[in-house]
Formats: structure tokens, C-alpha cells, sequence
């Protein structure tokens, strides 16, 4: 198998085999850890030979762009179902876009964006834009750096409970992004903490979104039960950013 398609192949194996050795090493089947490939600036034609190899989890960063991809990908594979994450910090403004397309968002942070989103799937689900309730995970921020998204995490309860007591929204976890420049082990571990925690408050709330290309070891170690993988199977892009 030649060009894109054996190129994606064998970094799906890669990182497939990194997630195979990880979850033995934490006494963790492999199925515990969902792989959620990140394709954002790549074309809508990766995410369909991405769907060709298996995968069925798909992360967009840029709520602009991910709307014309998610269209392109159903117009021309209609009779592949796939799920749509939104991944990237995101403005209140962006909601109803995000919620056309977006079958979950990874990063509510704050009571307002909940608001925006509860309004945003009311409307779309009366507009028949829809069928269904919105997932969404509470980001929490790990690191003192300004800018990466996430709440501070004594606020973590407040937008539990906002989001909780919504009709349209489904709390489903927590997900955060390990600082950078440090080793992510005691981030990592301290996020373990809060999302025991948070768990005794929501118990249906499991997921935990949580590692990337360079560290989803130590993340499935500290007992994250979603990757977001982007560089490591996609290639380098042409801009970095640190959701990856």
C-alpha cells in the first residue's frame, strides 16, 4: 500500500502499538481508551481514508473551518457514520455554528459558554439541525499559563452543575491539556485527582479526555479513557498549536 492511504496506515499502527503498550503497562485493556484522531488544517479527504482504516472519532480546533469540513465529509461519504468532537477553546459567538456539526465539545470552561450551548442545541434541535442531546466535558487548566483554555479548577463545580442541569447538554467528563515545557506525569496525576472528585459528584460522567502525540503514555497511566492524537498520525502541519 503506497501514497496518503499507506502513510496513514502505518502511523495508525504506530500509535495503535503505543496505546497497546501503555494500557498494558497501567494494567488497562485497550479498550478503555477511546483514540480520537485530531485533523484539524488536514483535508476532509484524510478524515475519509482515516474512516477507511477504522477510525470513526474525529477532532476539529477551529469552529471556522470545521463546519465546511464536516459538510464536505457528509456530502461525499453519507453512508459512513462518524463523530465530530470540538476540541479548541471556543467562543460564545461560535456556538450555534459548533453545534450544527459537533456531536461533543471537550472545551466548556466557563458558565457562559455552557449557557451559549444550552441555547444553541435548544434552537438547533427545534430547527431539526439535530437529533440529539450535545456531550460536552469541562476543560480544566493545569498549568499558570494565560491563553491554553480551561477553568481553574475550584471552579470546576459551578459549570458541573450548570451544565448538569440543562435539557440540552449531556455533562460527560473532564479534559485537559498537559503545560507546556514540563513533564506532564504531575499534571497528569493531579487531573487523576480532580476527575475522582468530579466522578463522586457525577458518577455518569466518566470520560476523561486527556493526553496527545507526545504524552499520551503518561495520560493513560493517570487514567484518561480518550487520546487526542493529531501530529502523530496526521504528520506535521504547517502551524502548531498546542491542542494537538
Amino acid at each position: 500500500m503506497t501514497g496518503r492511504l499507506g502513510t496513514l496506515k502505518a502511523n495508525l499502527a504506530d500509535v495503535r502499538d503505543r496505546l497497546d503498550r501503555a494500557c498494558a503497562a497501567a494494567d488497562r485493556a485497550p479498550a478503555e481508551v477511546e483514540l480520537l484522531a485530531v485533523t484539524k488544517t488536514f483535508p476532509a479527504s484524510d478524515n475519509a481514508l482515516l474512516a477507511e482504516l477504522g477510525l470513526r472519532a474525529f477532532a476539529e480546533n477551529r469552529a471556522q473551518d470545521a463546519a465546511a469540513k464536516v459538510e464536505e465529509f457528509t456530502r461525499e461519504h453519507p453512508e459512513t457514520e462518524v463523530r465530530w468532537s470540538m476540541v479548541g477553546q471556543l467562543q460564545r459567538n461560535k456556538a450555534r455554528s459548533v453545534v450544527r456539526w459537533a456531536d461533543e465539545v471537550q472545551s466548556v470552561d466557563s458558565v457562559r459558554l455552557a449557557g451559549a450551548l444550552e441555547r444553541a442545541t435548544g434552537n438547533a434541535l427545534e430547527a431539526g439541525e439535530r437529533t440529539a442531546e450535545l456531550d460536552v466535558l469541562v476543560q480544566v487548566c493545569l498549568d499558570e499559563r494565560p491563553g491554553r483554555g480551561g477553568c481553574a479548577p475550584e471552579e470546576i463545580p459551578e459549570i458541573a452543575a450548570a451544565i448538569a442541569g440543562t435539557d440540552t447538554l449531556r455533562l460527560r467528563g473532564l479534559m485537559a491539556v498537559a503545560p507546556l515545557d514540563a513533564e506532564p506525569e504531575p499534571a497528569f496525576a493531579r487531573l487523576a485527582a480532580l476527575a475522582e472528585a468530579f466522578r463522586a459528584e457525577h458518577p455518569d460522567a466518566t470520560r476523561l479526555s486527556a493526553g496527545m502525540s507526545g504524552d499520551l503514555e503518561a495520560a493513560i497511566t493517570h487514567g484518561s479513557t480518550c487520546v487526542r492524537v493529531g501530529t502523530a498520525l496526521l504528520g506535521e502541519r504547517a502551524l502548531i498549536s498546542p491542542e494537538e
